[in-house]
């Protein structure tokens, strides 16, 4: 990652421990967009949460755990003469996330995308389908939002050659109903 990414990530880190304050509790479904970047490439998206598919409740405080699933649509837009310049992306993603005396949560998933291209940013991903891998990190602001922090890679598994992958870290907003 080159300077600029460094900063944006440190700056989300920033905000994410700024935000640390009273106890909030809050449903699993809502609705999150996310922006994120890379050296050469920045991805932007809009993802459905659906309503927890299954929670188990620890005991003594340690929280609870949640297996979501998110349905999203993402744009990704390649910096400066690299070609193609844009692609978009359908994913739905199982994620497991566990929620901290319901105020902090970090979550992992991975999941099957889809694009709709096999190049960008002067790279080859072979296939149109790539699975997702994620980990991330976050707050809850109130019952309703939270602020988050993703590292996402894509990559299509082996099942062709090349398979260079694409990584992203992202800064997610998420508004729960």
């Amino acid at each position: 990652m080159n300077k600029t990414s460094i900063t944006h990530a440190r700056l989300a880190v920033a905000v994410l421990a700024a935000c640390c304050v009273l106890p909030v509790q809050a449903d699993t479904s809502g609705v999150r967009v996310s922006a994120g970047l890379n050296n050469n490439y920045q991805r932007y998206e809009l993802a459905w949460i659906a309503p927890s598919l299954w929670t188990h409740r620890f005991s003594e405080n340690w929280g609870r755990l949640d297996l979501v699933g998110e349905l999203g649509v993402a744009y990704w837009q390649a910096d400066g003469s690299r070609s193609p310049s844009s692609v978009w992306q359908l994913n739905a993603i199982p994620m497991l996330r566990w929620t901290l005396q319901e105020r902090y949560y970090l979550e992992a998933g991975s999941g099957p995308t889809l694009f709709s291209r096999t190049k960008l940013a002067d790279k080859t991903l072979s296939t149109a389908l790539q699975f997702g891998s994620h980990i991330g990190a976050g707050v809850m602001l109130s019952k309703t939002s939270s602020l988050g922090v993703r590292l996402s890679h894509f990559s299509n598994a082996n099942i062709k050659k090349p398979n260079p992958g694409l990584q992203v870290i992202q800064v997610q907003y998420t508004y729960r109903y």
